[in-house]
């Protein structure tokens, strides 16, 4: 396809949604190195689109014909239909090649049960770009072995001397840090407690990263990242780690990712109901909280709602970060509620916002449909086969991770998502159904024709924080948080799109951490943001009304699971514990639940405001329209560890 084959569309931006789209997927155009320059131009939204279906044709093998193409590329203008946020990053680009499917990959998930490899490959995927979810129950945890008694940390020793000079790479990185974890997993000679090595070929801070964009970090939070988690390991040393300490170093792994401002490391940490140090891990209200574990979403691996622990329930109260909570053996065996005719037994948790229920090492596949832009029945279904046909085929690649690789070709699960439901008609409501069922039909039938195995989950309602901003419609099955409000984005300190938004009169903040300190490397943005009239609101909805729209979702639309945030008050607790007390173990995989208001996040995404406060705001700011040149800042959904509505 070339440009001049591209439907002449006006893209419907919100009023945030240019300024996302640039900051998030706009590359610099490849293969002319004046066009690296920093300050070379970046793609505009048909240049993306462009390259994306082109990804289709060359890199995915999709076969669409030029009127599927053009049908396609009319229908992402439109911001009626989206790929997921990594393909628009990603698709065209030698990384794919390099890389393969994983790439692409928004979520991934693993199980922490043995020393080494759990890490490593959480490390892999999320420096790659990917949210990762891990499991760390006792019963998993329990299985790695007790840290060697004679176990120190690794000694920093930059010079050519040093038992290991780590290499200027993602996979150098990595190898750094199985290094420290065989050694105090894994070492039967006490001489070979330590190592040392050596950070000297590490590019220094704000180099250049060509592959992925943006800039290096230097090596500094590298070594203080592996300086923590060995400290950990020695406190440890002649026992088992516990689930806490786990849950510490994933953490750390993440923040360690994130140093460099360019990805955000999106984490959910599964644990047991009755963990009580993993219930306390983000009580911020019993004290200081290490900075580190603001970078996971946690949840409960919960059977039966009686098996919560209190404290669980005083997160809710306002003390602490709520927890969510996972229904693995609902997720095991059925898709859409009431039909249980293809169970996936090998599930062992979720992505982290939890709209997909994943195996060990496998990653999940997604898209988007902007449903209260969908004109009927037929556009549906054709807009969702042809995602489904690239989501198909991007999953036929290989994967420099086999074990992913070997997974993600037995399952081919892929999540096809609706977001602005709240925004969507009783009509567009009634399309989910039958496009579901035609789109399992068209599976079996696709699926024979190109000999490949039948996919075991084909749709979803995630979050879709990211992507809903840029037609502005209701996030996922989300309510507008309010009819105005501050809509706050973290942007890297010296991205040049944080000068454009001090020079264009936004409010620019430092990011506070979970310790109190500011993260000097990150800036909170805050934008004037405003729902259609029609939207329905949270203070509309009770949680039960909230709750029962998941269960419906679940039951015409979502095979994986139905990712929500529910707003309640503090008043309605009793009557959400009745709630999931007769509903939660045959009707919801994955809940999660905030506070509307008095939840004591600082800087949340959403904050409610009057008219008055959002029509000052706007009178005094000067809206983006037009960005010439940025250097690329990876946002995934759930940037920071958090779902986008938390």
């Amino acid at each position: 396809m070339q440009f001049k084959d591209l439907p002449k569309v006006v893209t419907p931006w919100s009023s945030v949604g240019y300024l996302t789209y640039k900051r998030t997927y706009s590359r610099k155009f490849e293969g002319d190195e004046e066009l690296l320059a920093p300050d070379a131009p970046t793609e505009e939204f048909e240049d993306t689109v462009l390259r994306t279906i082109n990804a289709a044709d060359t890199q995915f093998n999709c076969g669409f014909t030029s009127y599927e193409e053009y049908r396609l590329a009319e229908y992402f203008l439109k911001l009626k239909a989206s790929v997921a946020g990594r393909f628009w990053w990603q698709a065209g680009t030698g990384t794919v090649e390099k890389l393969g499917l994983a790439s692409l990959q928004n979520c991934a998930f693993t199980v922490v049960d043995s020393p080494v490899r759990p890490f490593t490959w959480a490390m892999d995927m999320l420096a790659v770009g990917s949210g990762v979810g891990y499991n760390i129950q006792k019963h998993h945890v329990d299985k790695l072995p007790v840290v060697k008694s004679w176990f120190k940390a690794p000694v920093r020793m930059d010079d050519g001397g040093a038992d290991f000079i780590v290499p200027d790479s993602r996979e150098g990185w990595v190898k750094l840090l199985g290094k420290t974890l065989k050694a105090a997993f894994l070492s039967n000679n006490p001489q070979n407690g330590t190592f040392t090595y050596s950070t000297q070929i590490i590019r220094s801070k704000g180099a250049p990263i060509k592959g992925f964009g943006g800039t290096a970090s230097g090596p500094e939070d590298l070594v203080w990242g592996i300086n923590q988690i060995a400290l950990l390991l020695e406190d440890r040393r002649g026992k088992k780690i516990r689930p806490i300490d786990a849950l510490d170093i994933m953490n750390i792994i993440g923040h360690i990712i994130v140093a460099g401002n360019v990805r955000r490391s999106a984490q959910i940490a599964i644990g047991d109901p009755d963990d009580v140090e993993f219930l306390l891990a983000k009580r911020w209200d019993m004290g200081t909280i290490p900075k580190w574990r603001a970078m996971s979403n946690n949840s409960v691996a919960c059977d039966d709602i009686k098996d919560l622990h209190p404290f669980f329930w005083q997160g809710y109260e306002g003390r602490g970060e709520p927890y969510g909570i996972i229904n693995l053996p609902l997720s095991r065996a059925c898709g859409r509620l009431g039909e249980v005719w293809y169970p996936d037994p090998r599930v062992e948790g979720y992505n982290p916002c939890a709209e997909q229920s994943l195996e060990a090492f496998e990653t999940c596949c997604l898209s988007e449909v902007f449903l209260p832009n969908i004109e009927s029945l037929e556009e549906l279904k054709d807009a969702c086969e042809l995602l489904y046909r690239i989501n198909k085929h991007a999953m036929t690649l290989n994967s420099h991770l086999k074990e992913t690789e070997k997974v993600v070709h037995e399952n081919y699960r892929m999540g096809i998502g609706m977001t602005g439901l709240m925004q969507a008609t009783e009509e567009q409501l009634s399309w989910l159904d039958p496009t579901y069922k035609y789109l399992r039909a068209f599976d079996k039938k696709y699926s024979e024709k190109n000999d490949l195995p039948t996919s075991i989950k084909l749709t979803t309602v995630k979050p879709s924080g990211t992507l809903s901003l840029l037609p502005g419609v209701t996030p996922g099955i989300h309510p507008g948080f309010s009819q105005y409000m501050y809509r706050r984005i973290t942007i890297a300190s010296e991205h040049p799109l944080t000068a454009m938004c001090r020079e264009k009169g936004y409010p620019v903040e430092f990011k506070k951490q979970l310790d109190g300190t500011e993260d000097f490397s990150s800036c909170i943005v805050t934008f004037p943001f405003k729902y259609a009239d029609n939207t329905v609101m949270a203070s509309d909805m009770t949680a039960l009304k909230q709750l029962e729209m998941i269960q419906k979702l679940q039951t015409i639309w979502s095979d994986n699971s139905v990712s929500c945030t529910v707003y309640y008050t503090k008043e309605e607790i009793p009557q959400i514990k009745a709630y999931l007390e007769k509903n939660y173990k045959t009707k919801h995989k994955s809940l999660s639940f905030m506070l509307h208001s008095e939840h004591g996040f600082e800087q949340a995404p959403y904050e409610e405001i009057t008219k008055e406060q959002y029509d000052e705001l706007v009178a005094r700011v000067e809206p983006i329209t037009e960005i010439e040149s940025v250097d690329f800042e990876l946002q995934d959904e759930c940037a920071g560890g958090m779902c986008p509505v938390r």
